[in-house]
């Protein structure tokens, strides 16, 4: 007997936005059991449709954005309900902005990131960098109690040259800066798999087109959203895939599938 897990990781770029464009109808016609989600842009679940906050066959989770509105926020849709919840990390960046969201399953923790973006100035790519710190900081804590992590969201960072379109060009831009970029180095060092890249080393796919540009049309992209699981899990990955045909946000969806046998329960 094997469990069966297809997460999907989605940047919705405005949650009640993407509500009008049929998200709701696209997960439940896809029956994915777990779908993570990425700036919501709420500042309470209330603000939301009740269609969009209970849809048919799924519980909700969010964490929200409380010190400004309408900005950030994380939330996860699950067709089972976990075994933990939480939204508190402590006194630090990741306890803010309602960036965070973690959720403990029978065989993993799943752990739904918005990580914040360091194009508007450099106070800005500091908070990014802090947080990044921080952040790798608490995953290891999480190894050394023995969780098995799947960590997904927007990283709002290119990793490698086939990342992104145009490499060169955005050598000095933040999201694609030798920091940035030695940050998921370190991540991946500390025991974690580019799920993509495990089962496409050289495939040239993105998640995300600047629209002011209508830069999607001509797939000028980069690759910022991410699977990224525990080495431990290596052997219960089946496929990641960027499902770059669904409309509805300048982010793609992307998705995991991990199968578990009951030994491993």
């Amino acid at each position: 007997m094997q469990e069966h897990y297809t997460l999907i990781s989605w940047n919705v770029n405005g949650l009640r936005s993407a509500g009008k464009k049929d998200f709701i109808s696209w997960m439940q016609e896809g029956r994915f059991p777990v779908v993570a989600v990425q700036e919501t842009k709420i500042s309470d679940p209330d603000q939301l449709t009740e269609e969009l906050r209970n849809p048919d066959g799924y519980t909700s989770y969010f964490s929200c954005s409380t010190e400004k509105k309408g900005y950030s926020g994380v939330g996860i849709y699950v067709k089972k309900k976990p075994f933990g919840v939480k939204t508190f990390f402590g006194d630090n960046l990741l306890s803010r902005e309602g960036r965070v969201i973690e959720m403990d399953f029978r065989h993993f923790t799943l752990v739904n990131v918005y990580f914040p973006n360091g194009g508007s100035g450099e106070l800005r790519l500091q908070y990014k960098m802090q947080f990044y710190d921080e952040f790798l900081h608490y995953l290891i804590h999480l190894k050394k109690q023995g969780k098995k992590i799947v960590l997904c969201g927007d990283v709002n960072t290119a990793h490698q040259e086939i990342d992104l379109a145009r490499p060169r060009e955005n050598e000095k831009t933040s999201g694609f800066m030798p920091m940035e970029r030695e940050w998921i180095d370190k991540l991946v060092a500390a025991g974690f798999i580019d799920a993509y890249r495990h089962f496409h080393p050289r495939e040239v796919a993105y998640t995300w087109w600047d629209m002011k540009t209508r830069s999607r049309e001509r797939n000028v992209g980069w690759r910022i959203d991410y699977f990224f699981v525990d080495e431990s899990l290596e052997a219960n990955m089946k496929e990641a895939v960027i499902l770059s045909d669904v409309p509805g946000s300048d982010h793609c969806p992307i998705g995991l599938s991990l199968v578990f046998s009951e030994v491993e329960a």
